[in-house]
């Protein structure tokens, strides 16, 4: 006989920032169908998301994702074959997550399927959990992207431990800054990576932030974002050529040994050697590389395409949490602000 869980199947929902996507998960792992739509191309002209238009791009793409996702996975009868519903209800813009959260709420009642609300980081980090079976409580996830750059001990799903995170700008937020200065495209994160692969990490000093164990698992990116925005305006103002490679090179080189600078001593005060890495960020060429250089640590780090928001990962946490026990009441809000941790 086939077991619940291997047989739980989860529609995820996630409309947190700027992407529409939804899928479908067999058990904790087995991705059934899953589409994602994409507004990157609209908000570029105004260099970065647009609340209001993201809302209504959701609202344009819910209905025909989700029809096509059920016709992809040969799913005719929802309300007999779904058996449960995951949405993304925060953190993140709550004009995008209404419009997931009320078509996700819309599908509960019709077919009379359980909802269950999942918080987007947690989601992340489950990007980690269905794509590696072997990943088991206790690991440490790092989850970087233009948001968050945090790092978290994963005592158990369902439980987990805030170990430190940035007191002002986000990892993913400073790149996208930093491109903007440079005349790059929206969004800057992945083009300065593509560019830093031809330039010189040591052209220039830029500070790496918070620097030493003394300061404790604490992120600041402010301070080596304003650094790289000066030198790139002192050069402009003297008449010179900016090195754009040379610039995304010398800033990569401080983002990512601060961010693993920090992760190992993460590692040294958990005595935790499993390590995992999410969000956004976690696409970064220079950063998965420096990860994979570690030695002594078992590193897990998920597909590019499980890096940025995605469908799948919600519906594994909400398929987890569900399992555990957890339920939600459909008079459930989004919030914007969720604090997991």
């Amino acid at each position: 006989m086939t077991s619940p869980e291997r047989e739980l199947l989860t529609l995820g929902i996630e409309s947190s920032c700027d992407d529409s996507a939804v899928a479908l998960l067999r058990g904790e792992r087995d991705v059934v169908a899953e589409l994602l739509s994409s507004q990157v191309e609209s908000h570029a002209p105004y260099g970065g998301v647009i609340p209001e238009f993201a809302a209504r791009m959701h609202l344009e793409a819910f209905l025909p994702l989700t029809e096509e996702v059920l016709r992809r996975a040969d799913v005719r009868e929802p309300a007999k074959e779904i058996g449960l519903i995951a949405v993304t209800a925060g953190p993140g813009l709550m004009g995008s997550l209404l419009v997931g959260v009320m078509a996700a709420k819309a599908l509960s009642l019709a077919w009379n399927v359980p909802l269950i609300a999942v918080n987007h980081l947690e989601g992340h980090m489950f990007a980690n959990v269905v794509s590696f079976p072997e990943l088991a409580p206790p690991f440490i996830c790092m989850i970087v992207s233009g948001g968050h750059t945090e790092i978290v001990l994963a005592e158990d799903f369902g439980k987990y431990i805030f170990l430190g995170g940035t007191r002002d700008d986000a990892a993913g937020e400073a790149y996208d800054k930093v491109a903007k200065v440079l005349g790059l495209p929206y969004p800057g994160g992945p083009v300065m990576d593509r560019l830093a692969v031809s330039g010189n990490p040591g052209a220039f000093d830029f500070p790496v932030p918070m620097r030493g164990s003394s300061a404790g698992i604490v992120f600041s990116f402010s301070g080596l974002k304003t650094a790289a925005v000066t030198e790139i305006g002192r050069l402009r103002a003297q008449g010179k050529p900016v090195p754009v490679e040379d610039v995304c090179a010398s800033f990569q080189r401080a983002v990512v040994d601060s961010l693993v600078g920090k992760l190992a001593l993460a590692v040294k005060q958990t005595g935790v050697k499993n390590v995992a890495l999410s969000g956004g960020v976690a696409a970064n060429s220079a950063l998965r590389a420096a990860l994979k250089a570690q030695k002594g640590w078992n590193v897990f780090l998920p597909p590019v395409n499980r890096c940025t928001d995605n469908a799948v990962m919600i519906a594994a946490a909400g398929c987890s949490a569900y399992l555990r026990g957890v339920r939600t009441s459909i008079d459930f809000a989004p919030d914007p602000s969720w604090e997991l941790w």
